[in-house]
């Protein structure tokens, strides 16, 4: 399973490298609204690409990554709280010992 999650990184890595490279004009990106003008920058389109595309993975990465640990806690807390709640078989009971005690020969 590793090696197919690595191949499949080398893939998206190769994918966003060859994207970048082909996408190296640049473009005029205004940021913030100052009192008289933009705050103004060139940068390449892959760049800008590359920015707002982590600009929407990560929250959702973290949301996910959150998530998991929270569900993983509760079931955590569920396993051991039916653990606890579960009583142990006895080891044997007086009808048992009775009916084992009959069908053995006694060596009178």
């Amino acid at each position: 399973m590793q090696v197919i999650r690595t191949i499949v990184w080398v893939v998206i890595t190769a994918l966003l490298v060859g994207f970048i490279a082909m996408n190296w004009n640049r473009a005029p990106v205004n940021f913030w609204p100052l009192s008289d003008s933009y705050l103004h920058f060139d940068w390449p389109v892959g760049i800008i690409a590359l920015a707002f595309f982590l600009l929407g993975l990560v929250p959702m990465w973290l949301i996910n990554l959150i998530g998991r640990w929270r569900y993983s806690r509760r079931i955590n807390a569920l396993e051991n709280s039916v653990r606890a709640v579960t009583p142990q078989p006895p080891l044997a009971t007086a009808t048992q010992l009775d009916a084992a005690a009959s069908d053995t020969p006694s060596a009178d």
